[in-house]
């Protein structure tokens, strides 16, 4: 297909060859490469604080925003895990394009979902291991096959997007807070690193695969899937809501103390926030993924998303001390 089809001027071909070639060459195996034998130590942070936001618990010990990190860190695993199981199987539907055409293509995409169902094998280990070392009590409530078919009832357009939204903020989130924070425990650290290696390539694919979804639609059909991005988001937004809350509630009964009705609502509302700029907010104000998408949608479209988006970005900002 000719590129000048594409609305952005980033679609190349030539890329899917380029991404078949980094997966081979980075390719790795759970227990050989990540686990090693090896345990989490639970003395040490599992989420960092760029995303976890424990800075803004005040009233915590260090221990205990170290316990906080770890339940935000279990959780951090069980998301992946959650969105991997709608990303590959998009993505394997979107491969039926390829299956008759583009045979590099097709390989790239078949790579991609045989890496997403590592990655969620991977996810179902690091729960177990986690289990074992934290208190009973933890609840992750979304069922991963529930949220896949809600997803995957919307436009193809508006699931890439996401993916794509996802897939760069996972890219994001390692290079500017979990690589350089030295005090996180090495083998959550590792489970992230080799996660980021085969997220890079996915990255490129969602991009690749949006542009060319995108180059097939009407305004109409364009429209409806600024639609139903808006809800996904919206959807996802519901879901880390939940679990934030579900999660500052079991967080409160491990600590070393009981907290007040007072900081009970801190936690909370703390944990709220990290989890909105974790899976919303930080994906939003990437750079390239807000070029990628504007390279395919009109103003009045980037006004509605952008508006929709306004909330969930000003909710996650610390609050203002109040004025004496």
């Amino acid at each position: 297909m000719d590129s000048d089809l594409f609305r952005s001027s980033s679609y190349n071909p030539q890329r899917y060859a380029q991404c078949v070639a980094a997966s081979k060459r980075i390719r790795w195996d759970i227990d050989r490469d990540v686990i090693r034998g090896r345990d989490f130590d639970f003395s040490k942070k599992f989420l960092p604080d760029g995303l976890s936001m424990v800075d803004r618990l005040w009233f915590l010990s260090t221990d205990d925003r170290r316990v906080v990190s770890q339940v935000q860190g279990r959780s951090y695993a069980h998301i992946f895990g959650l969105v991997e199981r709608f990303i590959g199987a998009k993505i394997l539907e979107v491969s039926q394009d390829h299956w008759l055409g583009n045979q590099t293509a097709l390989e790239a995409l078949v790579r991609f979902t045989d890496e997403e169902l590592k990655h969620q094998e991977l996810f179902r280990r690091v729960e177990v291991m986690m289990a074992r070392g934290m208190p009973d009590g933890y609840c992750f409530a979304p069922q991963p096959n529930e949220v896949a078919t809600a997803v995957l009832g919307k436009t193809t357009w508006a699931v890439l997007a996401l993916t794509c939204h996802i897939e760069l903020f996972t890219q994001a989130h390692y290079r500017a807070s979990i690589e350089p924070d030295e005090a996180l425990s090495e083998l959550w650290k590792d489970v992230f690193l080799y996660h980021w290696r085969e997220e890079s390539q996915h990255a490129i694919l969602d991009e690749l695969e949006w542009q060319r979804e995108d180059a097939k639609l009407s305004d109409g059909q364009r429209e409806q899937g600024v639609s139903d991005f808006i809800e996904l988001v919206a959807a996802v937004d519901g879901i880390v809501v939940s679990q934030a809350q579900a999660d500052a509630h079991y967080a409160a009964s491990i600590l070393s103390r009981t907290l007040s009705t007072e900081e009970q609502a801190t936690l909370r509302n703390t944990l709220v926030a990290a989890y909105r700029y974790q899976y919303i907010v930080s994906g939003a104000q990437d750079p390239r993924f807000q070029s990628i998408l504007l390279g395919m949608i009109n103003d009045a479209q980037a006004a509605r998303i952008f508006q929709a988006l306004g909330p969930l970005i000003d909710s996650v900002q610390p609050p203002q001390p109040e004025c004496a």
